[in-house]
């Protein structure tokens, strides 16, 4: 399996470019940090290419600047090229499934969780939204406004010290 989570900030705005098939792939570099401090005290990041095809590079493009913090699940892939000095190259990066804008530098609280997904073979991508709408009853039709007890049928109260409680 080959499967891809990350979380983290654009380190550069995003960039966009139209391919010779007609799609649209972005490429972007995100920092993530690991989970432990270095003997400094300060936490490290790693800084990690991601691509993303089709409309949702589009909207990455759009919607996303540097320090942008988005989310990204996807797969790991290592290609080669040859370089023009005659050495092989090669790149790891992550192509990205689905990305899912949470917010922005200046905004630490997302106003909106805008989620895409892109799927496809051979370069072929179709952009689907990651959560479809479903209708649900207003609020209004949940609240019970009874002055009935709903934990009458549970028994007697259960009274507990500190010394009952195993943590």
């Amino acid at each position: 399996m080959n499967k891809i989570i990350l979380v983290g900030r654009l380190t550069r705005d995003p960039e966009v470019r139209t391919i010779s098939t007609g799609s649209v792939v972005t490429n972007i570099t995100i920092a993530v940090n690991r989970n432990f401090r270095n003997k400094e005290g300060n936490v490290e990041a790693d800084f990690i290419n991601v691509v993303v095809f089709g409309k949702t590079a589009e909207n990455v493009g759009k919607y996303c600047t540097k320090g942008s913090q988005i989310g990204v699940d996807g797969r790991l892939q290592t290609r080669s090229y040859d370089h023009q000095d005659g050495t092989k190259r090669y790149v790891t990066e992550v192509i990205a499934d689905n990305v899912e804008f949470m917010g922005s530098r200046r905004d630490s609280e997302s106003r909106s969780n805008n989620s895409f997904s892109s799927y496809g073979d051979n370069n072929s991508y179709v952009d689907i939204p990651s959560a479809t709408p479903i209708d649900t009853p207003s609020f209004a039709d949940e609240i019970d406004v009874s002055n009935d007890d709903p934990f009458k049928d549970f028994g007697s109260e259960v009274a507990l010290s500190d010394d009952d409680l195993p943590f």
